[in-house]
């Protein structure tokens, strides 16, 4: 029987690979439904190709006039959206939706006890106590989409938790951290968008050149592994080969390795706990590779460190933590502010907001929007 899917951020790069995906397992994996944003042209040719039962665009016109399949629904509201995800036709929900838009629907499909492939950093940095409460209570899975957690899960599956002593998350470190000689105030946005290793979206692009997008995954990585931050290391791994690692009280280190290609990770989720053949290329060692490592720089990237403080904060501080994070890269990507200027906005912002506990999904947004508020101005 078919896996379906719904696809939430279908226009992505980690949509369009997870479609990739489906159409080499097309015995295996069906998509019921496609969600995206504004890129109606796309969304309506992935539609086209895969025939889904409903589409959803969060842009109203997105969709107006497009060519869609007989018996394709169009969506018109997030009321729609989140009956969609938990209706029975849907097995597991893929998120992939940059920032706060996937929150309430993976909630709700989380509660109706949807498997979830998830990619949206954002989920569990703003909501981990509600997520991982809800998946308890309805059994449902997180399956880590994000390179480095999915190869954490692989390490430690089959592992009992109490042999585990620490996780390594490793990072490419962007297009600066080993150019000391770059003045951060004097960045510009393309060489920001430089990525030296992977292809992927703008936010998360800056996000990795401030060490940002690390410093979501430490918060992520807590929530995923139940495990504090205090034992979630991050090392600088430029060659982007090992994707993460995990140490054993025994001292053993278990590494993921393989070439940068998202189509594995995320085929490992929707078909675990089976291993099929993938389209991505295999290691090959008989040429010469070679692998290095480093301590991240702290003091010019400051962005581990109001990670490891928001951690510590528990309650709605990561929800401020990502605002003013998405807040502040949009500024610079507007022309507004200077890259060195994102991290401080973060941290200035961090100060300004009180903390509130967290318990419910009202208050996270309401953190959410406080943040946003500040980090506008900051």
């Amino acid at each position: 029987m078919s896996k379906r899917l719904a696809i939430l951020g279908s226009t992505g790069s980690i949509g369009t690979n997870t479609l990739k995906v489906v159409a080499a397992h097309a015995d295996r994996l069906q998509v019921t439904g496609l969600a995206a944003g504004r890129q109606g042209d796309m969304l309506a040719a992935q539609a086209r190709s895969c025939a889904p039962s409903w589409v959803y665009a969060a842009s109203p016109d997105a969709l107006a006039g497009k060519d869609l399949p007989p018996h394709c629904r169009v969506l018109t509201s997030p009321d729609e959206l989140v009956a969609a995800v938990c209706a029975d036709d849907v097995d597991t929900v893929l998120c992939a939706i940059v920032g706060t838009a996937g929150l309430r629907p993976v909630l709700e499909a989380i509660k109706a006890g949807k498997d979830i492939a998830l990619a949206s950093k954002e989920i569990l940095v703003m909501a981990g106590a509600l997520v991982s409460a809800a998946a308890a209570k309805s059994g449902s899975r997180i399956l880590p989409v994000d390179s480095e957690h999915c190869a954490v899960f692989q390490c430690l599956d089959l592992h009992p938790r109490h042999e585990l002593a620490r996780v390594i998350l490793t990072a490419s470190g962007g297009p600066f951290h080993n150019r000391p000689e770059v003045d951060l105030s004097r960045v510009s946005v393309d060489q920001a968008l430089a990525h030296p290793t992977w292809s992927m979206g703008r936010k998360i692009t800056i996000d990795s050149a401030t060490l940002m997008n690390k410093g979501l995954e430490l918060i992520e990585a807590g929530w995923l592994f139940n495990i504090p931050e205090d034992r979630i290391d991050v090392v600088i791994h430029p060659q982007s080969i090992i994707h993460s690692m995990v140490e054993f009280r025994d001292n053993s280190v278990l590494a993921q390795m393989g070439y940068p290609d998202m189509a594995l990770p995320i085929q490992y989720c929707l078909t675990y706990p089976e291993r099929l053949p993938s389209p991505t290329v295999a290691m090959d060692f008989s040429k010469s590779l070679q692998l290095s490592f480093a301590p991240p720089d702290n003091e010019r990237f400051p962005a581990l460190t109001l990670a490891r403080r928001a951690m510590r904060a528990g309650g709605a501080m990561g929800a401020v933590f990502n605002a003013a994070n998405e807040v502040a890269v949009e500024r610079f990507c507007q022309r507004n502010i200077a890259f060195s200027r994102i991290a401080d906005i973060v941290a200035k912002t961090m100060d300004a907001c009180a903390n509130a506990p967290g318990k419910n999904l009202a208050e996270i947004l309401a953190a959410d929007q406080r943040a946003r508020a500040c980090a506008a101005t900051a």
